[in-house]
C-alpha cells in the first residue's frame, strides 16, 4: 500500500497558513480535479478525494494540532488523537467551500459561458438548468445613465412541440426505476458515497412512453433568444446582474437557471472614473495661466465653465461638485476633478523669442516662487 502523501502538501500550502489561504487552495485545486470537470479521469477523481481528505483535517484545529503533532498515526486506528476519525464525503466539503452555485465567474474566452457545476437540485430531486454568463461592454455615458439593452444568446430553451414536459401528445411519464424520481443516485467509492445524475433518465426522475420527437424527449431545443436588460445609472466596471430565470431550460420541465450578466465598461477617451469620481485633464495656454481667464471643460452632461485664476500652476485642480458619475441606487453624484496642464509653446518665430526673452528679463525671479523654494531646499545638492 502506497504512503499517505502529506497533506499540506496535497493542498499546496505551507505549515503556517493561515484559514484563508487554506480555503483559497483547496477551492483552486478542486475546481481543477471536480470529476464535473474531468469525466473518465480516475487519477484526477483519486486526487479529488486526495483534497477532500486533506482539507478535512487542516481546516478543523482540533485535527490539525493533533495531525501536526502525530502526523497520519493520529487518525489511524487505535491512533492517539481521538476525536472521531473518519473522513467527511469531499463533494460536502466542496458545497461547504463554495457555496450553493459554484460558478466559475472568470472572464474566460467566449462572451457567454456555462457556469460551472449546472443548475442546483430542484423540486422533486430535478435538475435545474444550468445558471449562464454572459459578458456586455458598454460605455462610459451608458453607465451614467440607465438604459436599456437587448443581449441574443444561444441556449436550451423550452421545447414547444412538448410545452416542456419531453413527451408526445397522449404519451405517459413513469417514475425512474433506477432513482426513484430523484435523479440523482449515489455511488459508493470505497469509504466515499457520491451523489451523481441518474444515468436512466439523466435526472428528469422520470422515464417517457413516447419522447417528443422535436426535443427527443428532453423537453427543450436550441434556441436564439432575446433577453432585454435594465442597466442602473451608475453600473461600474466588473458588476454583475442577474437575469432570474434566463439561464438554460432544465429538463423535462424542471425550473430553468439564472443569467449572470457580467458590466465591461469601455475605456473612455477623455474621463478616468475612480468610483462616483470622473478626473480629466484639460490644456491651457501659458497667457491664460498667467492672466486667469474662463476655461470650458468637458462634462458628461455637456460643457461647463471653470474660472481660471492668475497665476495658475500646472497640475492644479478644479472640483465641480455633482458632475461626476450617480452613485448606484442613489440620487447622489459624485465629482469631476480637473487637472490644468499648463502647455508650453513648442514653436516660436523671431519676434515671439525676442518678446519672451524680454518677458524672462523683466520678470526676474520674484515671478518664480516655486523655483526659489526648490532651489532653497535642494542648495546642498549644488554646492
Amino acid at each position: 500500500m502506497a504512503a499517505k502523501r502529506d497533506y499540506y502538501e496535497i493542498l499546496e500550502i505551507t505549515r503556517e497558513a493561515t484559514d484563508t489561504e487554506i480555503k483559497r487552495s483547496y477551492r483552486k485545486l478542486a475546481v481543477q480535479f471536480h470529476p464535473d470537470k474531468n469525466p473518465g479521469d480516475p487519477a484526477a477523481e483519486e486526487k479529488f478525494k486526495e483534497l477532500g481528505e486533506a482539507y478535512d483535517v487542516i481546516s478543523d484545529p482540533d485535527k490539525r494540532s493533533a495531525y501536526d503533532r502525530f502526523g497520519h498515526a493520529a487518525f489511524s486506528q487505535g491512533g492517539r488523537a481521538g476525536g472521531g476519525g473518519g473522513f467527511h464525503d469531499p463533494f460536502d466539503i466542496f458545497r461547504e467551500v463554495f457555496g450553493g452555485m459554484a460558478g466559475s465567474g472568470g472572464g474566460g474566452g467566449g462572451i457567454f459561458e456555462t457556469f460551472f457545476g449546472g443548475g442546483g437540485e430542484a423540486e422533486g430531486g430535478r435538475q435545474r438548468g444550468s445558471d449562464l454568463r454572459y459578458d456586455l461592454q458598454i460605455t462610459l455615458e451608458e453607465a451614467a445613465a440607465s438604459c436599456e439593452k437587448t443581449i441574443e444568446i444561444r441556449k436550451p430553451d423550452t421545447c414547444e412541440g412538448c410545452k416542456g414536459s419531453g413527451a408526445e401528445a397522449g404519451s405517459k411519464a413513469a417514475t425512474c426505476p433506477t432513482c426513484h424520481g430523484r435523479g440523482q443516485v449515489i455511488a459508493s467509492r470505497g469509504f466515499f458515497q457520491v451523489s451523481q445524475t441518474c444515468p436512466k433518465c439523466r435526472g428528469a426522475g422520470q422515464m417517457i412512453d413516447k419522447p417528443c420527437r422535436v426535443c427527443a424527449g428532453e423537453g427543450r431545443v436550441e434556441k436564439t433568444s432575446a433577453i432585454k436588460l435594465r442597466i442602473p445609472a451608475g453600473i461600474d466596471d466588473g458588476s454583475r446582474l442577474r437575469s432570474s430565470r434566463n439561464g438554460e431550460a432544465g429538463l423535462r420541465g424542471a425550473p430553468p437557471g439564472d443569467l449572470y450578466v457580467v458590466i465591461h465598461v469601455k475605456e473612455h477617451a477623455v474621463f478616468q472614473r475612480d468610483g462616483e469620481h470622473l478626473y480629466c485633464e484639460v490644456p491651457i495656454s501659458f497667457a491664460t495661466a498667467a492672466l486667469g481667464g474662463e476655461l470650458r471643460v468637458p462634462t458628461l452632461a455637456g460643457k461647463a465653465q471653470v474660472k481660471i485664476p492668475a497665476g495658475t500652476q500646472s497640475g492644479a485642480l478644479f472640483r465641480l461638485k455633482g458632475k461626476g458619475m450617480p452613485v448606484l441606487n442613489s440620487h447622489h453624484h459624485g465629482d469631476l476633478v480637473t487637472r490644468i496642464a499648463v502647455e508650453v509653446p513648442t514653436k516660436l518665430n523671431a519676434e515671439q523669442r525676442r518678446k519672451l526673452e524680454e518677458f524672462a528679463e523683466s520678470c526676474g525671479e520674484d515671478n518664480a516662487p516655486l523655483h526659489k523654494r526648490f532651489f532653497a531646499k535642494a542648495k546642498e545638492f549644488f554646492s
